[in-house]
């Protein structure tokens, strides 16, 4: 009897110490996209993606094997949560500036910290908040690529049709949300190519195969593709199993 219950306390020891692996790696999935209508006159756009980073601080190997690779870095949201020191954020920015341009959407977690605060320490390290609105990429021939975001859709602040507004009608469309939902406000006559998310976690503890939610990963819809991310950072408990912490370096091309 004693002899069982060393094995189970060993085997339970193990599978912890897995759960903790998964939850602090620092893997970068790569992930190549190709569409027929991506302007070739861009070549390709390298985007580096993190979203769901919460109580972590980003890791230097990260940093440092994402630098000259990425044109620019997007947040997909929960930045932050209740708890974690400002200071702490202003690190992961100043790291993840040191890649490329930031450009950040909120997630529901972002609002548990100071939001006047993080809005003020975005704007003093010049990140572009896509709050409901869109920013533009020109070539040199003048093809266009439209960077768009919406706000926190738990609370019902997102506003899609503000964001299209902003967009050049023919542009080639990325949209970054922090919940995956959103597809279902996308219409095929709004031309939103990709689409950039997390809050998922992947569902962060699966048990044989079986989650919450889905695991993170790529999927072509009748509307749009859409990306999710297992997210870099964990909720509640820094534990994963089954979907383990990841960042992405997402390449976009046409063909």
């Amino acid at each position: 009897m004693l002899v069982y219950f060393v094995i189970l306390m060993l085997i339970g020891a193990g599978l912890l110490l897995y759960m903790i692996k998964e939850a602090f790696q620092n893997k970068v999935t790569w992930n190549e996209l190709c569409f027929s209508d991506f302007p070739s006159s861009f070549g390709e756009l390298n985007i580096f993606f993190i979203s769901d980073i919460h109580k972590r601080t980003v890791s230097d190997k990260i940093i440092s094997y994402a630098k000259g690779k990425a044109n620019l870095v997007i947040i997909g949201g929960d930045l932050a949560e209740k708890g974690v020191p400002i200071q702490r954020v202003k690190i992961n920015l100043q790291k993840l500036k040191e890649i490329a341009p930031v450009y950040f959407v909120w997630g529901n977690n972002d609002y548990e910290i100071d939001s006047n605060k993080l809005t003020a320490l975005m704007k003093e390290l010049q990140i572009t908040i896509l709050d409901n609105r869109a920013i533009e990429l020109k070539s040199n021939a003048g093809d266009t690529i439209s960077l768009l975001g919406v706000k926190e859709m738990n609370q019902n602040q997102d506003r899609l049709d503000l964001a299209l507004n902003g967009a050049t009608a023919e542009s080639f469309k990325i949209l970054v949300s922090h919940y995956p939902s959103i597809i279902n406000k996308i219409l095929p006559e709004h031309g939103i190519r990709l689409v950039l998310s997390g809050h998922t976690h992947g569902g962060q503890i699966r048990i044989f195969g079986y989650g919450p939610y889905k695991r993170g990963g790529i999927e072509k819809l009748i509307n749009t593709t859409l990306l999710v991310s297992n997210g870099y950072g964990t909720t509640a408990i820094p534990l994963r199993l089954g979907a383990p912490a990841e960042c992405h370096m997402i390449t976009l091309r046409r063909g």
